[in-house]
């Protein structure tokens, strides 16, 4: 069993980096509006997206993955 267990599918994964990519585009490089630094919170998402797991997934016991579908 690995720290972190993959429980994320693609549909999530890629959905997640989109707003993640989003966001920080906003905090970086979009209008200032004073607001830019809520887009930071976007490192997030990417992060689980590209680690393929979702701590608060893992706390409530919920999984998009295939993978780990089929093995339960």
């Amino acid at each position: 069993m690995s720290l972190f267990p993959k429980n994320m599918g693609g549909i999530d994964r890629v959905l997640r980096f989109i707003v993640g990519a989003a966001l920080i585009w906003f905090a970086a490089l979009g209008p200032a509006t004073g607001y830019n630094w809520i887009g930071w919170i976007g490192v997030i998402p990417v992060v689980t997206a590209l680690l393929g797991t979702c701590p608060a997934y893992t706390l409530l016991g919920l999984s998009t993955c295939p993978a780990t579908a089929r093995r339960a």
